[in-house]
């Protein structure tokens, strides 16, 4: 109890099995930087692969770490979106609502995910398999507009194949990104984001440049200027 009568609530942390494997690969990724501090985004990406969000106990662990405080912690995850604050669903789809994405369809396929799913933005299904949130520019601009799904990329999608996308992903039947790796859940990619292995046979080959559409201005650029660097079009 505390000096006022209230219950203590119980004190952040990982249990001691969790927190020495953390701290491991932790250590790890620290010693890629020559400065620790920098080490943040991935030991993020860390914890949330351990809890798939960043709790108040990773906030703590991480700040522990790299020894700074929690509130430097915390202004760093609440800043970029790709931290989660509370737990979510196994697959996160994001529909790019940002201006040329929002004008080819996707606030309409935003709206259309909203009502066949039941949820709002950054609502979860019930059986727990989807979060649904409308995100902002991937820089896939000329495959508007775009969904993306742990982070890989559908393309041109429309109402209707979204619909049918989310369906999939909640039958659990295997659905194939337009471009990069096979899907994996949300924790799994944050551990990948973090620095670790891909354990996605063949995810590496998988990747997926810039397509037709990327190309174009690479292409007309060299037309004006057929002896000009193929880089830079000078």
């Amino acid at each position: 109890m505390t000096d006022l009568g209230m219950p203590r609530l119980p004190a952040p942390g990982y249990p001691a099995d969790v927190r020495e494997r953390l701290e491991a690969d932790a250590r790890e990724i620290i010693g890629r930087y020559p400065q620790s501090r920098s080490a943040l985004l991935p030991l993020l990406h860390l914890v949330q692969a351990e809890e798939g969000f960043v709790s108040p106990s990773g906030i703590e662990f991480c700040a522990e770490m790299l020894d700074l405080t929690t509130a430097d912690v915390t202004g760093v995850a609440t800043f970029y979106t790709m931290y989660r604050r509370e737990n979510g669903g196994d697959f996160h789809v994001g529909v790019c609502t940002n201006t040329l994405c929002a004008v080819m369809g996707g606030d309409e396929i935003f709206a259309t995910l909203k009502d066949h799913l039941g949820v709002g933005n950054k609502g979860t299904t019930p059986d727990g398999t989807i979060t649904l949130e409308h995100i902002e520019c991937n820089a896939a601009c000329d495959y508007a507009p775009v969904v993306m799904v742990n982070w890989e990329f559908f393309d041109n999608v429309t109402p209707a194949s979204a619909k049918d996308l989310v369906d999939e992903i909640r039958a659990g039947t295997a659905v194939t990104p337009s471009r990069g790796a096979k899907l994996c859940g949300f924790r799994e990619t944050a551990r990948i984001l973090a620095g670790f292995p891909d354990p996605r046979p063949g995810a590496v080959d998988e990747g997926g440049a810039g397509g037709v559409p990327s190309l174009v201005g690479l292409r007309i650029a060299k037309g004006h200027n057929p002896d000009g660097d193929a880089k830079t079009g000078a």
